[in-house]
């Protein structure tokens, strides 16, 4: 049965995202998360209008700010938009003043001032902004459990005010990998927050191991840092072992997780980790830094078994110390690839995140039944 116009109407939402969304030469978990939900979201019975705003979010020009100004006032009263955090919690000057008529959902990948690598003072500034933002919105949706938590504490935003929509998983065929052990796979932009200086540090600790690596991710996010993991592999005499391959399209990437063994996330923090589902959608093992969200897209259960190996952030010696198990215990890459197999059938699409999205927007709209 056709809904009538006037239900289509009720079911709209208005998305702004970043300018750069469909960017390759830019991808990110954000950009990803947010293209999936234009697509879910219609499929479901929405009606969503995409604005993309160009800015160096979340620190935008003066011109930029004028752009967004002018997005937010012209949508009609009490109107739903639901606006990427990357663009609205930098800006409260902005966003603030279209909170009273409209229906503000603010989508939060990361905290703003938890970016590693942020000057302290600007981070707290950018925290301060963030936390003006959300407490405006009307709602709040966190990537992930551990990023709610983080944001009801943080900010001190009632609990009943954030909810999770986690990122979901397109399953993917087993990856055959190669001899089961040495190729490793690093996948994020290379910057301090994903910790590729600590991976290669660790790599040079197990140098005599038979491994080769790809640090796979946008090089343009921060020239200083990708200079410092340049620097690193060079002194380290790794130069053809560990590549930086930039930016991967989909293709590019799948190819890649098809030749992988393990993929190992090294993150300073990580909201949720969507190249840890990612990896084990194609029965992949893990290896990551137990961080933010981590634990909990890799289903992590003290009591069961888990496809995967978790390391003290921020820790060399512990990350090089879990590499050595990996290469030193065939029965434990047996074990993690067998939890690998098990956690793939447990993975949700991303229609379960769009419906988790579209509960929070049908209580805003008085559309839930």
């Amino acid at each position: 049965m056709r809904a009538s116009p006037l239900a289509a109407d009720l079911r709209s939402v208005h998305v702004v995202v970043p300018h750069d969304i469909d960017d390759v030469a830019v991808p990110s978990g954000g950009n990803a998360y947010d293209r999936r939900i234009c697509r879910g979201l219609p499929a479901i019975g929405w009606s969503v209008h995409e604005v993309a705003v160009a800015g160096a979010w979340p620190r935008p020009d003066t011109a930029a700010r004028s752009s967004l100004a002018r997005t937010l006032s012209a949508l009609p009263d009490d109107a739903v938009v639901l606006l990427d955090g990357l663009v609205a919690c930098g800006v409260p000057d902005v966003v603030v003043p279209q909170a009273g008529r409209l229906k503000l959902v603010v989508l939060v990948h990361l905290p703003l001032g938890d970016e590693v690598g942020a000057v302290p003072a600007a981070a707290a500034e950018l925290a301060a902004l963030e936390r003006e933002t959300l407490h405006a919105a009307s709602a709040i949706v966190a990537t992930s459990p551990w990023a709610a938590r983080r944001l009801v504490a943080h900010h001190g935003l009632a609990a009943d005010r954030v909810h999770v929509a986690t990122p979901g998983a397109d399953l993917a065929p087993l990856a055959p990998g190669t001899d089961g052990a040495t190729r490793l796979l690093c996948v994020g932009s290379i910057t301090p927050t994903k910790g590729q200086d600590l991976l290669v540090g660790a790599l040079a600790a197990v140098a005599d191991l038979p491994w080769s690596c790809d640090l796979a991710g946008p090089l343009r996010r921060d020239p200083t840092h990708v200079d410092v993991v340049r620097r690193a592999i060079e002194r380290h005499g790794l130069g053809e072992r560990v590549r930086l391959t930039g930016p991967r399209t989909r293709t590019q990437l799948a190819t890649d997780y098809a030749a992988t063994d393990l993929l190992v996330l090294p993150s300073r923090v990580e909201s949720y980790g969507m190249v840890v589902t990612e990896a084990l959608a194609r029965g992949i093992p893990v290896l990551a830094a137990a961080v933010g969200g981590v634990p909990e897209s890799l289903g992590h259960d003290p009591e069961a078994s888990v496809p995967g190996i978790l390391v003290p952030p921020d820790d060399v010696p512990a990350l090089a110390g879990a590499l050595r198990r990996w290469f030193g215990e065939p029965a434990l890459r047996d074990a993690l690839r067998r939890s690998a197999h098990e956690r793939r059938t447990t993975l949700h699409g991303w229609e379960v995140t769009s419906r988790c999205l579209a509960g929070v927007l049908e209580l805003l709209s008085g559309t839930r039944g």
